[in-house]
Parts: C-alpha cells; sequence; structure tokens
C-alpha cells in the first residue's frame, strides 16, 4: 500500500512552494515595468550552492535580483533575511555569472524584492501580494569591474 501511494504521489505535481511563486511574481512584474528577465534561478556550474534568483537586464544595468518570500505577520523584513553570510555567496554567483559573459556589462547593480504572501484581504481570505522593491543593495564592493 505504502508503494502504491508513493507511486501515485510522484504523479501529482506539488504545488509551488512559496519562494517559487514569490520569484515568479517578481519577475512578472519586473517585466511588466520594462525590464527582461534574463534568468531565473541560475546556479553556477562550479558550485551548485551558488544561486541567482533573478538576474535582469533594467536599460543597461545588469541587475541580479534576490527575492525574499515573507509572510504578511513576518517579524524581518525581507531586506534584512539578505545577510552577510548570504551576500558573499551572492557575490561569488555574481562574478561567476559575470565571467560567463562574452560581453560583461558596464554597470551592475544588486536589488532585493520582497514578496509579502497570504495577507488578509478585506474579506477576511488572501488577499494581494505586497512587493517591494529594494534598489542597488549595497553588495558590490565600490570599485567592482564584473570578471
Amino acid at each position: 500500500m505504502r508503494a502504491l501511494l508513493a507511486r501515485l504521489r510522484g504523479l501529482v505535481p506539488a504545488p509551488p512552494s512559496s519562494g517559487a511563486r514569490a520569484e515568479a511574481l517578481a519577475a512578472e512584474t519586473l517585466a511588466a515595468q520594462g525590464w527582461r528577465v534574463l534568468a531565473r534561478n541560475w546556479r553556477n556550474p562550479a558550485d551548485r550552492r551558488e544561486e541567482l534568483d533573478l538576474v535582469c537586464a533594467d536599460g543597461d544595468v545588469l541587475v541580479f535580483v534576490e527575492v525574499k518570500a515573507r509572510s504578511a505577520r513576518a517579524l524581518v523584513p525581507g531586506y534584512f533575511a539578505v545577510d552577510r553570510r548570504k551576500k558573499k555567496v551572492l557575490l561569488q554567483a555574481a562574478r561567476a555569472y559575470l565571467r560567463g559573459l562574452r560581453h560583461p556589462p558596464r554597470t551592475v547593480r544588486f536589488d532585493v524584492v520582497e514578496v509579502a504572501l497570504g495577507a488578509e484581504g478585506p474579506a477576511g481570505g488572501p488577499g494581494e501580494p505586497a512587493l517591494r522593491h529594494f534598489e542597488n543593495v549595497p553588495l558590490f564592493p565600490r570599485h567592482f569591474r564584473g570578471a
């Protein structure tokens, strides 16, 4: 019986995680603002632990975007969840991404998009997710030059 249940679970797709929903919503929102989404969930081929949620182009600027899903009642905003350790990993991943480009951009930036999921709507049901976009979050050294 357990084997049958395990096989049946494999046939039914799992619902998207809150992180995946938040990333999709962030990508849609940025694209609606005229940004080009160049990569989603990009992983460094040399170290698969290094991941960039979104890589976008905002005009001529290459933007690395970290998406943080939060409940509407979270005590710590997504901006503060990107701590020094996380920034170190993101910087390594960004450098690896830039090394793989044939023509690195002149300007790069790091943004954080916080998506508050599960906010209560006016009728008590689930409300619309709320997005907060923090642009140009300090990540890169002062005179950073891509690769």
